[in-house]
């Protein structure tokens, strides 16, 4: 378990870092923006601002917590919404790169899973303050 837990923190830390700093610094070359939907996404989510950077700020950092196993069980619950919209985009928007959404979401799904014994106070019911 544990060679599987270190796997899939470097697998992911890995992934988010490189793409988090593709972002800022240009160096993956790129095909053009498909017309249509995949275009449109994209052009809005560039086009609000402070969307893009945000996201990427916070791929970067879970990307190096996941590498340096620091603060790993935060960050692959703070990365789960990005794994999860880049499943959803890659499967339903550009359905020829399905594998780049897999390959996220399921070191992202198996890290929580590892970690579920730190999540245990996220999940109260009813606290008491």
């Amino acid at each position: 378990m544990k060679k599987a837990i270190l796997i899939s923190r470097l697998v992911l830390g890995s992934i988010y870092l490189i793409f988090g700093l593709d972002y800022f610094l240009h160096f993956i070359p790129y095909q053009p923006i498909h017309p249509g939907k995949v275009g449109a996404f994209k052009a809005a989510l560039m086009g609000v601002g402070y969307f893009y950077p945000m996201i990427k700020s916070i791929q970067i950092a879970g990307g190096l917590s996941l590498l340096a196993n620091r603060y790993a069980p935060f960050f692959a619950v703070a990365l789960f919404p990005i794994s999860l919209n880049v499943l959803l985009f890659h499967t339903i928007l550009d359905p020829s790169s399905w594998y780049m959404g897999v390959l996220l979401m399921g070191p992202n799904l198996f890290l929580g899973y590892a970690y579920r014994t730190y999540y245990k106070g996220m999940f109260v019911q009813k606290p008491i303050v």
